[in-house]
């Protein structure tokens, strides 16, 4: 760590600071003072509010507990009622007017579950948003300096594990009656003004090492709107590399999935083009969609191109619906088709897309 003053260092950490501690040497020789203490005393409001959200959110699963264990009585009597009517092999008046009572009041109390279940997902997304400012935050605050890399070396495994996981963590969409999935629902695209947010994962558009160009997993730095361009960072924290792009070499992750159940059309659909991480690497690859999910916990399955199978493509790989991207999994699909992914015009799009897997996995394994 950047060797701060005693005060901001255990702000940033976390620890109580002592005011009556012998300060610390680096006192004068750390730039920008100032702006790292206000950094480090916006994490503390925020863990503060993080652990507010906490307190809310237990509540909110309390309630919906109680809640279900209201209206239990009343699945019980819609039952039991059921049961009288096969037995007595008719339908009465009395029946009929007692069971639309009965599904009316099942009917409340499913809608005033419901409530409180969006109320605690609005909580969590509120947490989840807040840790990654928190981390944005952190990382601004000066955890390293220019003279040092911007990213410290993490291993091969521990990347995957973590992109693994945000692949299993990405939130479900689950709109009201009637309302259409966002862009950046699964397969929809975002709106042709969307900004990506410092953090956000994307697909960028870059040179490798050879000359050639690639689509690698990234993460934003920040945007500029004189300019038009991003700023991203690999993913890949052994290639330690910052990048400037333009708008078109840059593709937005999906930030929720879809429902296969619910909201069909907001999934990719069997033998379309998209782009896919490929396992055990932050590069994509074009693939072909094999068997879209159908059900929320389920993945994608897909081809790569692969010229080194007779038909030009490998065999199925499962792919998570993150695919943002969605992250993650095996491998991770992009809601661009090969028309619509990054470049000047389409006939350069293409052209370097044309890739074989077994060829180019070297650059980024």
């Amino acid at each position: 760590m950047k060797p701060y003053n005693l005060r901001v260092q255990k702000v940033i950490m976390g620890a109580e600071y002592n005011p009556f501690e012998e300060a610390s040497p680096c006192d004068v020789k750390c730039p920008n003072w100032e702006a790292i203490f206000t950094t480090a005393m916006a994490l503390v409001s925020a863990d503060s509010r993080i652990a507010e959200l906490l307190s809310e959110l237990h509540q909110l699963i309390k309630q919906t507990q109680e809640e279900r264990s209201r209206s239990e009585h009343n699945l019980i009597n819609i039952q039991k009622t059921h049961e009288r009517m096969q037995t007595e092999n008719k339908i009465s008046p009395y029946f009929r007017t007692k069971l639309r009572s009965l599904y009316t009041t099942a009917k409340a109390d499913a809608e005033a579950e419901c409530n409180i279940l969006r109320r605690a997902l609005d909580k969590i997304a509120e947490i989840k948003s807040l840790l990654e400012e928190r981390r944005i935050a952190a990382k601004i605050a000066g955890l390293y300096n220019d003279s040092e890399p911007p990213r410290k070396t993490m291993r091969r495994g521990v990347l995957m594990t973590l992109l693994q996981q945000s692949a299993m963590t990405l939130p479900l969409w689950i709109g009201k009656p009637g309302d259409k999935p966002p862009p950046l629902c699964g397969a929809i695209p975002a709106s042709g003004d969307y900004v990506a947010k410092p953090g956000d994962k994307v697909a960028a558009r870059v040179k490798a090492v050879d000359g050639d160009e690639q689509w690698i997993l990234a993460e934003v730095v920040s945007y500029s709107h004189a300019t038009n361009k991003y700023e991203v960072d690999d993913i890949d924290e052994e290639g330690k590399e910052r990048h400037t792009l333009s708008r078109r070499r840059i593709i937005p992750l999906p930030q929720w999935k879809a429902n296969p159940e619910t909201d069909p059309e907001a999934l990719f659909q069997k033998d379309q083009l998209v782009l896919a991480l490929y396992p055990q690497t932050t590069c994509f690859y074009r693939a072909l969609i094999h068997t879209p999910p159908q059900r929320p916990q389920d993945d994608y399955s897909v081809l790569f191109e692969d010229t080194s199978y007779a038909d030009g493509y490998s065999p199925p790989l499962n792919v998570a619906q993150r695919t943002r991207a969605s992250f993650w999994g095996s491998a991770y699909c992009l809601w661009r088709r090969a028309k619509e992914i990054g470049g000047e015009d389409e006939e350069e799009t293409l052209t370097p897309l044309r890739l074989t897997v077994t060829s180019k996995l070297g650059q980024k394994t």
